[in-house]
């Protein structure tokens, strides 16, 4: 029983509409399945990148089909698409990696290996909901950038070390210039901050010292800022 579950279907048989049809509706349903994971582990995403991982197991799928064991059909067929362009930019790794996931599919179904196909999309959509849940591979401390305006009559050297101190982040201050024609000095650090720590806190305690002054916290530094 079990071994015709995950046996070929359309392997070394001719192709019919009623398996064309089982192919199609298949792929649509794991293509489904696989779009609806990434929705549920993805923070942000497009619902034109969602159809597309519906309907690119079906495309796929069609494709083996008509290729079937057609050497020249597939030479033909790949000329056809290696003059297609695509103009997207690169996308995020993770998205990469759900595109390979639907082609897979796609390809399992189009040789007819369904019940591998169900098998391998079960379980590839079961691991992205445990890595979202465990949140595998997050850096517990980042670093950002931080700049801080201050009055003249506060030295920059230990402004805020107190406060670093109070909450354990490491700094680097960066750079130092002076604005409002030498009233007021702005400070760059490169601070490490642990993910529980409140960065609210932090700042609200930052604010406190430089009396209310411009404080900017940016999530990303690049050497272009220092």
């Amino acid at each position: 029983m079990i071994d015709s579950i995950f046996a070929q279907v359309t392997a070394g048989t001719e192709l019919t509409l009623m398996n064309a049809l089982l192919t199609i509706l298949i792929a649509i349903v794991l293509g489904a399945m696989i779009s609806f994971t990434y929705m549920k582990t993805q923070t942000n995403y497009t619902q034109s990148f969602t159809l597309t991982m519906i309907v690119l197991p079906v495309i796929v799928a069609i494709i083996i089909l008509l290729i079937g064991s057609n050497i020249a059909r597939a030479f033909s067929l790949a000329g056809a698409f290696s003059i297609i362009r695509f103009r997207s930019a690169p996308g995020d790794p993770k998205d990469i990696s759900f595109v390979l996931f639907t082609m897979a599919a796609g390809l399992a179904c189009g040789v007819g290996s369904f019940g591998y196909a169900v098998l391998f999309t079960l379980v590839l959509c079961v691991l992205m909901f445990v890595l979202k849940v465990t949140n595998f591979g997050a850096k517990k401390a980042a670093q950002k950038l931080l700049k801080v305006t201050i009055p003249e009559s506060l030295g920059y050297e230990e402004a805020f070390a107190e406060v670093f101190k109070m909450f354990d982040i490491a700094y680097e201050l960066k750079k130092v210039r002076t604005t409002e024609l030498g009233s007021l000095y702005e400070l760059v650090y490169v601070v490490t901050i642990d993910h529980l720590t409140s960065q609210k806190e932090f700042l609200d305690a930052i604010r406190c010292r430089n009396g209310n002054l411009d404080i900017t916290l940016t999530m990303s530094p690049t050497a272009a800022e220092f």
